[in-house]
């Protein structure tokens, strides 16, 4: 019946866009256009009329929770599309960027569209398709910094969009099994077709070209790009694909099979019993569902946030499900295949882009097998690196480095255009503290909207960087190649010459031999050769029997760039690990309490630190170390000392048992 009444929705759309007569044609700068589910008048400011919140489907609420999406009921008259909807439900760290610290709904299935204001009829533009990122647990479309305004300045027509997050978009239970009410688990990407279909059905009324329209995406947005490129569903829905720090060769983590699981992996029904439980509800079936479908959205979504990536709560599909219809292979199986969509292809990472995937933490080498030689005197040649930066360096390669590369590769042996590469610009505010290019960084760039993120911080540099980064990549959306009068050229990717575009420190675009080959080239044999490693995801966390109960000292700080801090009186700088997950620590001469989690192998997260805030003497260590403490993400264990090592290369702190230090210290 549900199916049915859908059905006439569409029917009604259809012929409400056919024998209505639409205010104005869009075109020429008129702010009303018809869509096939009503009129919608935009904005203009400057040279770019604007549509916002514009609805993509049906809100996905009460019965259609964890549903495919459905078509949007159509509107009479003319609807304002001047501000934002409201954001997916979700929990965003402070601070981030990627959120628009908007409104946030159930409710949240809109898009936005940026192009020139004053455009002809005779020739449509090219139309630029942007995925945010996120982990797939925040985001947003509305983040200041993925305004589209400079890409419509280019002659483009611009796209932006809103998916579910977290367990309302990746979600699994046998009660939705049983109800057999379409695909399962992948609400997200499924929300993410429906948007591509959308454009194709109505961007010509926004002056759009259909026949000509790019995917383009960052992290979660990125690994989604590879997720359409590699999907026989996503097929025709675009002509270009951009990725930046999409991985390339998996969905950057370990995906759940919808039903079938493995001890090391539940399967995603079972995450979502365990979620079912957690609240409450025991029961299953009918009843179930309709318990679930009537919790409220901030129920469902809990907690989770960027650290659940890490923490992988037992209650979280953890993202994209294996679901033998939407998602049968990783992008990598499929790349091999010559199966992937044959579309030019622009893709590369940050210099100091997120690890993901770890080496063994016991001993990282080992993961090469036999070329475990070759790694040390690659990776850590004159044996300065602290193990920490070393890990974290393999780590990067692994998840975003090589794959990077693999996919540029592949698409060019299939036949299609494909461009590298890797951006190491760093804001100049941020030198003293950042040591390269962090994940998603380059954002402000490649939108130019430098503005929004640094305010009043930009240099003329930073602009430098980002007109020549955005118009890169504008070049690419208009014309499948992001070369252009003016611009230093950029060759297409070539095994034979492995080389990249560069986008340095000194703001400027460097066609060179990657300087990182025989990093990759490791990596590379190992990922051709799988069957000789176990999987990387198979091993368990011993965290509580290495740090539960434990008391350290501090030794010394060693930052990403060589240089070495040492505190005055190391008893001043002390931690203990609870086995109850709480930490205890003297930092010089104020005293912190937090806590601690570690659910992966040698991966560790500190909650807030809270702490008293007395003034130190000069030469204090404790706003350095209160500042770093959010930044630690893996720790480990060599002779006898402990080392906790900083996301992106940031540095390490190493640390001595307490007895030790006190055995050694002069009484």
């Amino acid at each position: 019946m549900r199916n049915r009444r859908y059905a006439i929705v569409i029917i009604i759309s259809i012929l409400i866009a056919i024998v209505s007569t639409p205010p104005t044609s869009g075109q020429g700068g008129n702010s009303i256009v018809q869509l096939d589910s009503g009129a919608i008048e935009g904005s203009v400011t400057g040279e770019v009329l604007s549509f916002k919140g514009i609805p993509y489907a049906a809100p996905p609420v009460n019965e259609l929770r964890w549903q495919a999406p459905q078509p949007v009921a159509p509107w009479e008259g003319v609807r304002p599309a001047i501000e934002y909807g409201d954001d997916c439900i979700q929990l965003p760290l402070p601070g981030d960027a990627a959120a628009s610290g908007g409104t946030m709904s159930e409710d949240c299935l809109v898009l936005n569209v940026w192009r020139p204001a004053a455009i002809g009829l005779e020739e449509p533009l090219p139309v630029l398709v942007w995925i945010h990122g996120g982990g797939f647990v925040n985001g947003s479309a509305a983040a200041e910094i993925y305004d589209g305004s400079a890409f419509a300045q280019q002659g483009l027509v611009v796209v932006s969009f809103n998916y579910r997050l977290g367990r309302l978009g990746f979600f699994a239970h046998p009660a939705l099994t049983a109800a057999e009410e379409g695909l399962l688990g992948n609400y997200g990407l499924l929300d993410q077709l429906a948007a591509l279909q959308w454009v194709q059905r109505n961007i010509s009324a926004l002056g759009g070209n259909p026949d000509q329209v790019t995917m383009m995406g960052e992290s979660a947005g990125g690994i989604s790009v590879m997720h359409h490129l590699t999907s026989p569903a996503s097929q025709g829905l675009f002509h270009q694909a951009i990725v930046l720090s999409g991985g390339g060769r998996t969905f950057l983590g370990s995906l759940r099979n919808l039903r079938e699981g493995t001890p090391e992996l539940p399967s995603a029904e079972v995450s979502g019993i365990e979620f079912a439980r957690s609240v409450g509800i025991t029961t299953d079936g009918t009843e179930a569902l309709e318990a679930l479908q009537a919790l409220p959205a901030e129920q469902v979504n809990g907690d989770l946030n960027m650290l659940a990536l890490l923490t992988k709560p037992p209650t979280y599909a953890g993202g994209p499900i294996f679901d033998g219809e939407l998602i049968t292979a990783m992008p990598g199986e499929i790349l091999r295949q010559g199966e992937a969509a044959n579309v030019p292809i622009l893709i590369g990472t940050t210099s100091a882009d997120l690890p993901v995937t770890f080496p063994p933490l016991e001993n990282p080498f080992s993961f090469f097998g036999a070329a475990a030689e070759r790694a040390i005197v690659t990776y850590n040649p004159d044996g300065t690196l602290p193990p920490g930066a070393v890990i974290t360096t393999i780590a990067a390669d692994i998840t975003m480095h090589e794959p990077a590369r693999f996919v540029a590769r592949q698409m060019r042996t299939a036949g299609n255009p494909a461009w590298l590469y890797r951006f190491g610009y760093v804001a100049e505010s941020l030198r003293s503290e950042v040591l390269g290019a962090e994940h998603a960084s380059e954002l402000p760039y490649l939108f130019d909207t430098l503005d929004a993120r640094y305010g009043e911080a930009v240099t003329e540099s930073d602009r430098a960087m980002a007109q020549l980064f955005h118009t890169y990549f504008a070049n690419f959306a208009k014309s499948g190649d992001p070369n252009g009068e003016g611009l230093p050229p950029w060759t297409q990717t070539d095994s034979a010459q492995p080389d990249l575009m560069m986008f340095t420190l000194e703001a400027r675009a460097v066609m060179a031999m990657d300087p990182w080959n025989d990093r990759l080239d490791l990596v590379e044999q190992v990922a051709n050769d799988q069957t000789l490693h176990p999987p990387l995801t198979s091993q368990t966390s011993n965290a509580m029997n290495d740090l539960g109960g434990t008391s350290w000292q501090l030794v010394q700080f060693q930052s990403g760039d060589g240089t070495v801090l040492i505190p005055d009186d190391p008893t001043k700088y002390t931690i203990t690990f609870t086995a109850a997950g709480q930490i205890n620590m003297q930092i010089d001469c104020n005293r912190g309490r937090g806590t601690w989690i570690s659910e992966e192998p040698h991966q560790l997260v500190f909650g807030p630190l809270a702490t008293t805030r007395a003034l130190c003497p000069p030469g204090s260590l404790f706003d350095r170390i209160v500042q770093d403490w959010e930044y630690v993400r893996s720790y480990t264990l060599q002779d006898g000392h402990l080392f906790l090592s900083l996301m992106a290369d940031g540095g390490t702190y190493e640390f001595a048992p307490i007895d030790d230090l006190q055995s050694t210290m002069p009484r």
